[in-house]
Parts: structure tokens; C-alpha cells; sequence
């Protein structure tokens, strides 16, 4: 039932609403150009606060910054950076302070942000921290070492919800004189961001009252004025309301979004159903209601949402409200970042209504959490199976304990296929006679080594952090730091599970077999052969010819190959180098398979690889097969292939499934896909981000992305607007969805 309230009804303000994001993205990609990211709900600042620059992240990500003109921010190093909590916490007070107001006031929540912390950050870590230790063994293996990681784990929002601002100001106070000296300047930084968010969170209040004034439509001026009695209240006050508690929560996660980029959000569905189920009983609030506010929320930033999942008894937490988040993203349809819980005692009745959004609206929203799986791998490095289910999808494929585990999940990356082309190239230094034997030995030993690389840097990184830029908005709602009086990655926290991801994992296992078959059971080539071949690219007639017959051997993900053995013996290797040891600093490290956005860049690190691939091509996505892997694509086959190969300690290797809706009619492949879901879980699968997308709708999108401005894909763990990505990234998504199904 849709209400209607003076002429408009909340449906009608939702498209309004959407129509106005649809033409801030279209200025953003005019302004900002390509965006391999998150759809973050950043509104480009007024022009005449508009500076924009570019940069290049260390990950070899784009990263896009838009400042506002005319602010200048204090340094206290030679460099012109700033290090350390006070002066991090007063130049973010300052940013905020001069941060312009924006109102939209058909919406019922007030705010957007238009620039981030991040763009006033250069360097963003401090030379006189010397990381050159490291320097050989990063260039040699291109590893992603996480030093200087921001963010990555998951506040608890209960903590905000139930203090508020003022609440956290008092606990800052009493804690400061518990801890002494020591921790004065951590504090200071913590105050700073306090004060700045009520000065931003005021002057909304005031514009609203002052924009209800002008208002000549009365509901619009009801609403402008409610927004500005709602943000009165809560800049000290704890949130009362289900609109209070939505509001307060949106302000929140715009500043950590700001902050450092978080865009953990957490269980909404748990965290908000307090104040829906007192509004509701009290008569004051409707579902219409809610998920127009749930939706104005949602809006504002593509955070990251568990729905469902288990309480820490391992009870269904499944509740009205995971299906008011639903039904709010469906009314959006914009880029969104929502998990399904899925798992045995699970509502089955939320898994059907998100298969059903994919098919009826094609977006790649939502995807599915096999919590169940990540609780017991969890429970593995030694924990209670409670803490397993407590733990809440927060990104693109990890969860963390909310408020109480630092994670760095999806900051570290280790390129299985460089690692095994240097294994390959020492085979031959070495001098000894080549064979798979030995190169599988040293496969072993290179990546032992850039493991141990990573601890070693991940000890690096936990020393220094705190004193180069600390988590001071995540702190804020974080079990420890304000009682402790010590950042989240200095000791603040209850628990350290770093996040380790291996890419390639397909690239090595395809080379693996194709050697083993082509060279030592087939003799069909020798091993200096392939050697030439692979350092000329394939070049000449002999090496398309060697390259196509390599390439034909059957692939890991076909199904009782060589190349699944291999898959399930590289993917147990890399999990015993990342859990046979802590960190020489005694930091517990978690494997996942997970290549991010990455395979673009990850494949431009590694010249020809045994598999028949060309150097420079792309990685297959994260623990995937490669395209083309068998002739059907078979959606089963993958399935039972990523399920093989899960590390099985609480990180996840997630299915990318692509398919088409054209496989059947809708109610048919609705059951399909639920039991390819349930199926993948069942054997052991962690998480599913699924496309159900029209060959002929990307591939004409592909051709010319501007006529298909509302198109929106899962790229990755992160869903996102076709049009806004680069080439590299829309070709990936090509290749996945309509290359599949491709013979090899």
C-alpha cells in the first residue's frame, strides 16, 4: 500500500529523489570522469567551492578527489603533511566546519557530503617511517602490503545510537582522566571530530528552519521543518525515533565516509528495529513511513548491510525490517551494497524475495552471505562459534565483529600468478633440470617468502598507524579505544584477524595442469620450448599454435581435471603459509581469495603464463575459473569449483555468477538460482555476487554507455553504475557475463 500525503506519496518522493541522483551521477561522471569504485553518494560541492585533482592510489586504483576550494588545513611535518590524532581530528573539525550545507527537502533526512578527508592527505604516511625494508620483495612479488591501510572492520552503531554525541563527549571525559598524560592527544583528536560533526549537523538544522520559511508547498515545509526539530535534538541527544535514529545514523556514516573512505554500515536491519518496533507499538510511525526513511538512508551512500543472519545463540535474526531494507533498495533502484543471510534455520522468504529483485530488476542487487559457512570457518583459529555469528558483512566480501575486531580485510593482496613467474623464471637460473615437481617446490618457497613479507609488514603497520592517521571516527563507536584511550589499530580493540587475499588462484592452477599435460605426460613440447614461447608472447604462427594447444587443456572449474586438483592444492598452500604462524608481532592472519576490482591491474604485472594467456591480460576474478573454463559455463559447475576451493577460516572466496534471465522463464530460473545458492552453500560456499543481466542489453551498453546512464552491475563485492566505470573495468564485466559461456 502506497500513501499518499497531500498530493504526493512516498513512492512518487522516492523517484523524485532517484531522478535527482541520476543527474548528480551524470555531473559527477562529466566532472570527476571514470569512478572503479563503490558508487559512493558523493554530490559535487556548489562550483565555486570546487577544486578537483587527481591522484593514484598505492593500490594502482584511481582514486578521484574533489576538494573545496579555499580551505587550508595545518601540517606539522616538513613534508606538508599531518600526522598524529590532534592534528587529524582538528583539520577534520575544520573541514567539517567549512563544509557546505546540503538539503534536499523532499527527503526526509538532511545532509550529503562532497569531499573527503583523503584529497587533503599528501603524503598520506610519513617518510620519516622508513618502509624500504620491504621495498625488494614488494617489487619482485607486486605485493599490496596493507602499510597504511585505513578503515577495513566495522564499528558498532548501538554505541551511537544509545550515547549520542553528547553521550560520547561525556565518556571521552571520564575516560581521559582514567587513562592520564599519555593519552591526551588521542582524545583532543576524538573531541575534534565531535564538535565539527554538531557545528555540520547544527548549521543543517538552521537551513532547514530557514528553508521551511520560504516553502510554498506545505508538505515540503512540514518536512523541512521536522528535519529541522530532528537535528536540533540529536546534536546532543541520543536518537528517540526511528526518523532520529535514521538520521543519526546517516550522519555518522557520512563522516566515516569522508573520514577515510568506511563504508561499513553493519546489521541495519538489528540496529534500527528498537525504534521501528516502539514507533510502530506507539501508533506513530508506518512501514510506508520506514522505508521511505530507510531509503532516503540508503540514498545518501552505498554502505555495506547484512540482512539476517543468526544472533550469537544462532537464532534466525531475520525481521520485518530485513524486508523494509529490501523493499526500500527495490523502490531506489540505484547501486546498492546489500547482503542476504542465507542458512540452515534462515527465513527461506528472504533468499526468494532477493532472488526475485534480481530478476525483476537486473542490477545485481542483492547479494548472498553463506554466514552459516564464515561462523564455523571462524570458530577455526580458536574462537568461540558465538563470535563467528556475531560477525556482520561490512564490505565488498568480509565481516568483522562489530566494534570489536580490526580486521584490514580486502587492504592486502598477493598475485598468486606473479608469485608462480617467479617461480618459473628461478626455475631456470637455478640451473636445475625443470619440471613440475620442482617448480611446484618452488612455488611453495617464493610464496613463503612474500608471505612472510606481509607479516612483517602488518607488524610494520600496527606500530605506526596510530601516530600517522588513527581511526578516529570508527574509534568513536568502537568497544575499547575511548575506555582504553588507544586507537583501534594500537591495542584499542578486543580482537586482530588481518585479512590476507590471494588473486591468480585459476592463472596458476590452468599453468600447473596445462605443463604436467602438455610437457611431461604428452611430450608434446619440451621445457625451453615453452619458455620461448612465453617470452615472446606467443609471437609467430608455432607460438598461437602452442598457445592454443596449452590453452585447450581441460581448466580448473570443468570438473575432475588436472586443473581442479591443482586449484584445491595452491588454494591449501596458500592457507597453510597464511596459518601455520601469527606475525613475528603475534597478529593472527586470515586467508581469503578475492582480486577486488583488480584483475585489470593485477594481469598487467605478469607477462604470458603457461594457461595460454597473453602477457598483460587480466586476471580471472577472485577465486573464479577462467572465462571460457568449459563450453556450457555450466552455473553448477562454477558453483562446485569456488565451493572447492574456500581457504575455510572466516575470510571468504566469493562465486561471481553471472547469468542471463533468457535461461528460462522467470519463474523457473528464480528456482534455479535458489538452488545453485543453496547448493554452493551447502558445499561449503562463503558468499555469492550475482548479475542477472541481458547479453544483448550489456553488450549494446558496452558499445555506448551513455544510453544506458541507469544500468547498474555488480562489478565485484561493490555494485556501481555501468556508464561511471573505465574501459578496463566495463570489459571485465563483459568478458564475465557474455564471454562465459565461450568455448576455450
Amino acid at each position: 500500500m502506497d500513501v499518499t500525503i497531500v498530493g504526493i506519496s512516498y513512492r512518487e518522493r522516492i523517484e523524485r529523489l532517484r531522478a535527482a541522483k541520476l543527474e548528480q551521477t551524470a555531473e559527477k561522471r562529466e566532472v570527476v570522469g571514470t569512478m572503479d569504485h563503490d558508487d559512493w553518494g558523493m554530490v559535487l560541492p556548489p562550483e565555486e567551492r570546487r577544486a578537483l585533482t587527481r591522484l593514484i592510489g598505492s593500490s594502482g586504483a584511481p582514486i578521484t578527489d574533489v576538494k573545496l576550494s579555499g580551505i587550508d588545513l595545518e601540517s606539522n611535518h616538513p613534508s606538508g603533511g599531518f600526522f598524529g590524532p590532534a592534528i587529524c581530528g582538528r583539520n577534520f573539525r575544520t573541514l567539517l566546519e567549512l563544509h557546505p550545507v546540503y538539503i534536499d527537502p523532499v527527503s526526509s533526512l538532511a545532509g550529503g557530503y562532497m569531499t573527503n578527508f583523503f584529497s587533503y592527505r599528501s603524503p598520506h604516511w610519513n617518510p620519516d617511517l622508513d618502509t624500504s625494508e620491504f621495498s625488494e620483495d614488494r617489487e619482485r612479488y607486486q605485493l599490496m602490503m596493507g602499510i597504511g591501510g585505513a578503515q577495513h572492520f566495522c564499528q558498532d552503531l548501538t554505541i551511537g545510537l544509545e550515547s549520542g554525541w553528547g553521550g560520547l563527549l561525556g565518556k571521552i571525559e571520564r575516560y581521559e582522566g582514567v587513562n592520564g598524560p599519555d593519552s591526551r592527544g588521542f582524545y583532543e583528536g576524538l573531541r575534534h571530530v565531535i564538535h565539527g560533526a554538531r557545528n555540520w549537523i547544527t548549521r543543517h538544522a538552521e537551513r532547514a528552519a530557514e528553508l521551511a520559511g520560504y516553502e510554498a508547498d506545505e508538505l515540503l515545509a512540514a518536512n523541512l521543518r521536522s528535519m529541522a526539530e530532528v537535528n536540533r535534538r540529536i546534536v546532543d541527544a541520543p536518537p528517540r525515533t526511528f526518523l532520529e535514529a535514521c538520521q543519526w545514523t546517516l550522519w555518522y556514516q557520512m563522516l566515516a565516509r569522508m573520514y577515510n573512505g568506511s563504508g561499513s554500515l553493519g546489521a541495519m536491519d538489528r540496529v534500527l528495529l528498537p525504534f521501528y518496533e516502539r514507533d510502530t507499538a506507539a501508533g506513530i510511525l508506518t512501514d510506508d513511513e520506514a522505508v521511505f526513511h530507510i531509503a532516503c538512508l540508503l540514498l545518501r551512500d552505498t554502505a555495506y548491510v547484512q540482512l539476517g543472519g543468526y544472533d550469537a545463540d544462532g537464532r534466525d535474526s531475520t525481521n520485518r525490517l530485513s524486508y523494509l531494507v529490501l523493499e526500500a533498495a527495490e523502490l531506489l533502484r540505484i547501486p546498492a551494497n546489500l547482503g542476504v543471510a542465507v542458512g540452515p534455520g534462515i527465513d527461506p522468504g528472504l533468499l526468494r524475495r532477493g532472488v526475485e529483485m534480481q530478476f525483476r530488476h537486473r542490477n545485481g542487487i542483492p547479494k548472498f552471505l553463506g554466514v552459516a559457512n564464515t561462523a564455523r570457518d571462524f570458530a577455526k583459529n580458536g574462537y568461540d562459534i558465538a563470535l563467528g555469528y556475531n560477525r556482520i558483512y561490512s564490505g565488498c566480501h568480509w565481516s568483522a565483529i562489530p566494534g570489536r575486531e580490526y580486521t584490514m580485510n580486502d587492504i592486502i593482496k598477493i598475485n598468486l600468478a606473479r608469485v608462480f613467474e617467479v617461480a618459473f623464471d628461478d626455475m631456470y637460473e637455478l640451473g636445475h633440470t625443470p619440471s613440475v615437481t620442482l617448480l611446484r617446490t618452488l612455488f611453495e618457497d617464493h610464496l613463503r617468502r612474500a608471505v612472510g613479507t606481509i607479516a612483517r609488514g602488518i607488524d610494520f603497520h600496527m606500530r605506526h598507524m596510530h601516530e600517522v592517521f588513527p581511526e578516529l571516527v570508527l574509534d568513536l563507536l568502537c568497544h575499547g579505544p575511548i575506555e582504553r584511550g588507544r586507537d583501534a589499530s594500537d591495542g584499542g580493540l578486543d580482537f586482530y584477524d588481518i585479512g590476507i587475499d590471494a588473486a591468480g588462484l585459476s592463472i596458476v592452477a590452468d599453468s600447473f595442469a596445462a605443463l604436467e599435460r602438455r610437457i611431461e605426460e604428452e611430450e608434446a613440447f619440451g621445457w625451453e620450448e615453452i619458455r620461448r614461447y612465453l617470452a615472446s608472447d606467443w609471437a609467430g604462427a608455432e607460438g598461437e599454435r602452442a598457445r592454443l594447444m596449452m590453452k585447450s587443456v581441460p581448466k580448473y572449474g570443468h570438473g575432475g581435471t588436472s586443473g581442479d586438483e591443482w586449484a584445491v592444492e595452491v588454494s591449501r598452500l596458500f592457507t597453510r603459509t597464511v596459518t601455520e604462524r601469527a606475525t613475528p608481532g603475534g597478529f593472527r592472519m586470515i586467508p581469503g581469495l578475492f582480486s577486488w576490482a583488480l584483475a585489470p591491474a593485477l594481469g598487467r604485472q605478469v607477462g604470458a603464463t603457461p594457461d595460454g594467456r597473453h602477457s598483460g591480460a587480466p586476471l580471472a576474478h577472485g577465486s573464479n575459473p577462467s572465462p571460457g573454463f568449459r563450453k556450457d559455463g555450466a552455473a553448477t559447475a562454477l558453483a562446485a569449483a569456488v565451493a572447492s576451493v574456500q581457504p575455510g577460516f572466516g575470510q571468504t572466496a566469493p562465486l561471481q555468477l553471472d547469468v542471463d534471465p533468457g535461461m528460462a522463464n522467470e519463474r523457473d530460473g528464480i528456482e534455479f538460482i535458489e538452488a545453485v545458492i543453496n547448493g554452493h552453500f551447502d558445499l561449503g560456499g562463503t558468499q555469492i555476487n550475482l548479475n542477472v543481466m541481458d547479453t544483448e542489453r550489456i553488450l549494446a551498453a558496452y558499445e555506448d554507455p551513455s544510453l544506458y546512464p541507469d544500468l547498474i552491475v555488480r562489478v565485484t563485492g561493490f555494485s556501481a553504475y555501468f556508464a561511471n566505470l573505465s574501459d578496463d573495468l566495463r570489459k571485465l564485466v563483459v568478458d564475465r557475463i557474455v564471454r562465459e559461456h565461450s568455448p576455450g
